[in-house]
């Protein structure tokens, strides 16, 4: 059975185009609004991704940490975030929804009542940002047995030798961390750079599905268009933190911006 990720990619590759995901937080700023977010601009995302919030989120910048405070302020844990994932799947047909988190929520979750959920609810795949190959061979081959895509992770620093490795083992798509930075953080590297370093990764594995991660911004992204797809999540989140603000709609800023990032990539 194909995965909804392939498919997606298949059809994007047609348009000539890279596939636009997004990333928010789940249950920010409520699991209304958050829930009306994630339907709203999947007019315009390929992939959906949704995060479950993290009290010490490592690998995330400034906005991603506020979207999580807000969502943890709201005690949302990952059984709101399952029926979050039930009632998008009803609603929105054919789109993939990716859950990203860390793995020690997973790990008092349990994992076969994870992945079990995973299953049940139609989650296409997974990103655990702290759990990295090989330590992840045996849930991401668990993940791969219930159809659920395992999404592997690269970077700059990433050896050839590795990189290859990671690409034998990884399923319908990779992510690729642009730069060494937390997410959100200002590009220290050209778009040129980052797309020549993207290269060589994909040049290790040229029929895989890797997206760029990491940095991207509505100024930016239209000069990274040559990546298989690419991810845009702290302007989103810095779209929400704004728009509570000034006490904005923040679903109609945050589908304005997916839509002008869809318009530029196009």
């Amino acid at each position: 059975m194909r995965n909804a990720i392939q498919t997606v990619f298949n059809n994007i590759k047609k348009e000539n185009r890279p596939a636009l995901l997004t990333f928010t937080v789940a249950g920010d700023n409520s699991i209304k609004k958050s829930q009306e977010i994630i339907e709203k601009i999947s007019n315009n995302a390929d992939i959906i991704e949704l995060g479950f919030p993290h009290n010490t989120p490592i690998a995330d910048g400034g906005q991603i940490q506020q979207s999580s405070y807000r969502a943890l302020q709201n005690n949302i844990n990952l059984n709101d975030i399952f029926k979050m994932v039930k009632k998008f799947k009803k609603k929105i047909k054919n789109k993939p929804l990716i859950l990203m988190g860390y793995y020690n929520l997973i790990y008092r979750y349990g994992e076969n009542r994870f992945l079990s959920n995973c299953k049940k609810f139609k989650v296409d795949g997974i990103i655990v940002v702290d759990l990295p190959w090989p330590e992840n061979k045996r849930l991401a081959k668990r993940a791969k047995s219930k159809n659920i895509c395992f999404v592997q992770l690269v970077s700059p620093t990433t050896s050839r030798s590795r990189v290859k490795k990671i690409l034998k083992d990884s399923h319908e798509m990779v992510y690729y961390i642009s730069m060494l930075s937390t997410t959100g953080g200002k590009l220290k590297i050209s778009p040129k750079k980052i797309i020549d370093n993207y290269n060589i990764i994909k040049r290790c594995g040229p029929k895989k599905n890797i997206v760029i991660g990491f940095g991207i911004t509505t100024k930016n992204i239209k000069s990274l268009k040559k990546a298989d797809g690419l991810v845009i999540g702290s302007e989103l989140c810095k779209t929400i933190s704004k728009s509570l603000k000034k006490r904005q709609n923040p679903v109609t800023n945050v589908s304005r911006i997916v839509k002008e990032l869809k318009r530029k990539i196009s």
